[in-house]
């Protein structure tokens, strides 16, 4: 048909071939001249056609000369509304059909792989021609609007999301048969990559004022929301293509703020972003620790470089979304938190940092750590993100370091907090209606405790940098105590009552290091306010030493606090404090067994002296004037425990040297390994015995020795507690400073050796390990050497005493293995704990009427009867004569004959006691 013979009527009564074959032709001018006839008829043939072919070919048609004709205003309703519904469905259908027929491609299967190659070939010819309508869109000069295009976006963006992740299954979807179709995959990719930076640019290019229509608002949440779903399709295809999503995601989202805040979907934002963050920061750590050379010709550490940067670009957008978003983030927090913890772990101090080249860890910190920084610093106000890190039971897992750290540097930032923030963080949740959380105080506390495995190993963070000396490397303890200290310093003071609560339920609870932390803040706390303050607290803490019922870790720490506290008091608070608790009085020596007696000023510490020997000399006298009994033991026992410390003192006055050395040879010649074996109190006795005996040993008498080593040679020393053993211990190890007389060496150097075996035996490998230290002290100065050689009394003793002395270690550990047992151990200690934690504060029962009196049983423990004198004699005798039969054998070995000769001594002593008694037993009743 020549262009003279065409008219409007004649193109509408043309068929569908006829009117495609003769458009094909027309000139641009003529397309111009005829779009408003021709344009409707090819939409409609477009809408109309199943072939796949014709439809694209009709698509291209339209797009490619008609589209360029049509005014930006006309756009969608007259183009993009009826053609691009039609093209999003050709596209899933030839997915559809691609998808289908991948599992039959091969090499051999000709037909099928170009059948294949012609369907991906259409999927790139439909991604051209959207990019073609874009670009039309973008090199318009009109206005534009997102109404006048509101069919574009999501036809584009359904098409984007589909294409790249066929592309990133390719690989497992093609199963080794990618090279077959690699070429077109590849340039699918690349144009579908075009189309997506060209929307973008259509899309920055719009605006929408302040008035925009509610249509308008949902095509943009609908576009951001589109590409966030894009963003994890593309993570791993494209680094590039991947950071310019998320700027434009970013982007848009502040710059219609005011309009799609409450529209976005911040949480599902958030989180993408922190995992986005997460996994690039583990990327950047796997292609650390396969840099050999840091080079910049390593392919390596150019791709870290990359990832690297990429991880600073997502902290930073983390960082500004949360800047700008901040109200509607609370539901974000946990994410937030999170991430935190987690990329802390990845990082040193952290167990499970991994080990990188120290120039790549310090460059990958830097990008990230800094602006991790930022972020907690824009979350301190907000309360969620406070009740994830302050709650009572913390989410942390198995990151407590990690949580610790937080905490810690959450602390160095109170200062700078308005008013409110600083209640948030530093008061707990105040009513039931409130999720539960601690103070900051409490949390610190905690979460150090938790760091069990941490502080076993011990990990070393920065320290602080004091009068320009170099920066070292400081335990846990020390950097969360130094960052406590100095919040305390510029803590408002109307916060320190709940600081002050924080600190006392961290004493008390089981764990020594975390009382240890609480008591060295709380001297700070001392120290930093008056000395009204620093009296007051000593007071308070010696009421509650003496309201604790029994021994255990609750006086332990309660001990431990009072005697620093007692540094810091003035000397007249000193002196009243002694007034106040005089140790005359037997409810005050559970204080003073506590106290450190060379913190007290001279006249302080001369009245204690004098007060606690009088004491001691005055119970001594009331149990013998009891008659010994075992029932009147607990105050001396608690009077003994007050000499020892005053012992302790160096150096010690004459007279109180003289009044201890007679408490202690009365006390010895009460000794009786019988008894003390089968009586607790008496075992008490022997302990603090032992180890006032230890420091005074030079002065001691030859008897009083010789009658000591006759109680512990009588001993069963495994079936005694622990305590005693380690005085007994320290007792050993002191007698390598005197010189035996010959008149006890053969009694006393034999049982030395033999308790020496015992114990360097010992099941315990703690006590094993004290018994190795106490040995070594006593051979390194004893003049006794032949008893070094008794002790050593089997092969494996000598190895392990061999290989303490020149500290050879048996077998290293590797650090995982050693960081695997400590956790092991750790979470038997820490069950331990909560067991004494339940047993100290379990109330104990009393009865609500007194029990009635019993009737005395005769004979009494305390009055053994003939049948128990009988039955030890009988059992003597026993044992006497197999030795006796064992000698007719075979000759016994010399240190045989030694110990029967202390078995003589001990007869001769054990019958001069028996006279004696009965001798006042007769004296008694004559007074009578």
């Amino acid at each position: 048909m020549d262009r003279s013979d065409f008219s409007p009527r004649s193109c509408l009564e043309m068929s569908q071939a006829t009117l495609v074959e003769e458009v094909v032709g027309w000139s641009p001018e003529t397309c111009r001249q005829e779009l408003k006839v021709v344009l409707p008829k090819l939409v409609s043939v477009h809408e109309k056609t199943s072939s796949r072919e014709e439809n694209l070919n009709v698509l291209r048609i339209i797009v490619d000369m008609f589209l360029p004709h049509l005014p930006l205003s006309e756009v969608e309703d007259k183009c993009f509304s009826k053609v691009l519904p039609k093209v999003v469905e050709m596209f899933n259908s030839l997915l559809e059909e691609l998808t289908k027929q991948i599992g039959g491609l091969s090499s051999q299967n000709t037909e099928l792989q170009a059948f294949l190659r012609n369907i991906l070939q259409m999927m790139v010819q439909t991604v051209e021609v959207l990019s073609a309508c874009v670009r039309h869109v973008c090199s318009s000069e009109e206005l534009l609007s997102l109404v006048s295009i509101r069919s574009l976006p999501p036809s584009v963006l359904h098409v984007l999301k589909e294409t790249f992740l066929h592309c990133k299954e390719s690989e497992v979807m093609y199963s080794g048969k990618l090279s077959l179709v690699g070429d077109l995959l590849q340039t699918l990719f690349k144009e579908a990559y075009s189309l997506q930076k060209l929307l973008m640019e259509v899309l920055e290019k719009s605006s929408l004022e302040s008035s925009a229509s509610e249509e308008e608002v949902v095509t943009i949440v609908m576009v951001i929301h589109s590409l966030l779903d894009m963003c994890s399709v593309i993570s791993s295809l494209d680094i590039a293509l991947h950071a310019n999503t998320w700027k434009f995601i970013i982007k848009q989202s502040v710059k219609y703020q005011s309009l799609v805040e409450e529209h976005l979907r911040h949480n599902d934002i958030t989180s993408a972003l922190c995992e986005d963050l997460l996994v690039s920061v583990r990327g950047s750590m796997e292609l650390a620790a396969q840099v050999q050379q840091e080079t910049m010709h390593c392919p390596e550490y150019k791709l870290f470089q990359k990832t690297t940067k990429m991880c600073r670009f997502f902290t930073n957008t983390l960082v500004h979304y949360i800047k700008e978003f901040k109200p509607f983030l609370s539901k974000s927090c946990s994410h937030f938190y999170q991430i935190y913890l987690q990329i802390l772990s990845k990082f040193p101090p952290s167990l499970s940092a991994p080990a990188l080249p120290p120039a790549l860890a310090q460059e990958l910190s830097g990008a990230v750590l800094v602006s991790m920084d930022a972020m907690l610093s824009q979350l301190l106000s907000l309360r969620s993100f406070a009740e994830c890190a302050l709650a009572p039971a913390p989410t942390c897992g198995p990151l407590p370091l990690p949580h610790c750290l937080l905490l810690v540097t959450v602390l160095g930032k109170l200062s700078s907090l308005p008013e409110e923030a600083l209640r948030l963080w530093c008061d707990g949740s105040q009513f039931s209606e409130e999720t539960p959380r601690l103070s900051v105080f409490e949390a610190t506390f905690l979460s150090f405790r938790q760091c069990r495995v941490e502080r076993a190993v011990p990990v070393l963070l920065p320290g602080v940098m004091l009068h320009g000396q170099a920066q070292g490397d400081v335990s846990l303890h020390q950097h969360v105590c130094v960052h406590l200290c100095a919040c305390i310093a510029a803590l408002p003071a109307h916060h320190f009552p709940l600081l002050e609560r924080a600190l006392f339920a961290s004493l008390l609870q089981s764990d020594t290091q975390t009382a240890v932390l609480a008591s060295d803040v709380w001297c700070f706390l001392a120290r930093f306010g008056t000395a009204e303050i620093c009296f007051h607290h000593v007071l308070l803490t010696a009421h509650l030493i003496k309201s604790c019922r029994s021994e255990g870790y609750l006086k332990s720490h309660l001990g431990l606090l009072l005697r620093r506290l007692l540094f810091l008091m003035s000397s007249h608070h000193q002196l009243e404090f002694v007034e106040r608790f005089t140790p005359s009085r037997s409810e005050n020596l559970c204080v003073w067994r506590a106290a450190l007696l060379r913190s007290l000023c001279l006249e302080a510490r001369v009245c204690v002296e004098r007060e606690v020997l009088s004491s001691a000399t005055s119970a001594l006298d009331a149990w013998g004037t009891a008659g010994y009994k075992l029932h009147s033991m607990d105050t001396l026992n608690e009077v003994l425990c007050c000499v020892l410390e005053v012992v302790r003192l160096d150096p010690l006055q004459p007279e109180t040297e003289a009044s201890t050395l007679k408490i202690i040879h009365q006390l010895w010649s009460r000794m009786s390994a019988g008894q003390v074996q089968a009586h607790p109190s008496l075992q008490g006795t022997l302990r603090v015995l032992l180890s006032v005996s230890a420091i005074l040993i030079k002065n001691i008498k030859a008897c009083t020795i010789a009658q000591a080593f006759s109680c512990l040679s009588g001993l069963d020393l495994h079936a005694l507690p622990d305590d005693l053993l380690l005085a007994a211990l320290e007792f050993l190890s002191s007698m390598g400073k005197v010189f035996i007389p010959s008149d006890i060496q053969s009694q006393v150097l034999p049982s030395i050796g033999g308790l020496f075996g015992v114990l360097l035996a010992h099941p315990s490998w703690l006590l094993r390990q004290h018994a190795l230290e106490a040995f070594a002290t006593f051979a390194e100065v004893t003049s006794h050497e032949e008893v070094i050689s008794q002790s050593l009394v089997s092969e494996e003793t000598k190895d392990k005493v061999v290989n303490f002395l020149s500290k050879t270690v048996a077998g290293l550990e590797s650090r995982e293995a050693r960081v695997e047992r400590l956790r092991t151990e750790a979470m038997l200690t820490e069950r331990h704990s909560h067991t004494l934690e339940r047993a100290a504060h379990t109330p104990v029962h009393t009865p609500q009427e007194p029990l009635p009196k019993r009737a005395r049983q005769e004979p009494s423990s305390e009055e053994p009867s003939s049948e128990e004198y009988q039955r030890h004699l009988q059992a003597a005798e026993s044992a006497l004569r197999a030795l006796q039969d064992m000698g007719t054998a075979a000759p016994p070995p010399p240190w045989v004959l030694a110990r029967l000769q202390t078995l003589q001594t001990l007869i001769a002593h054990t019958s001069t006691g028996s006279a004696h008694s009965a001798h006042t037993s007769t004296g008694s009743s004559s007074c009578s």
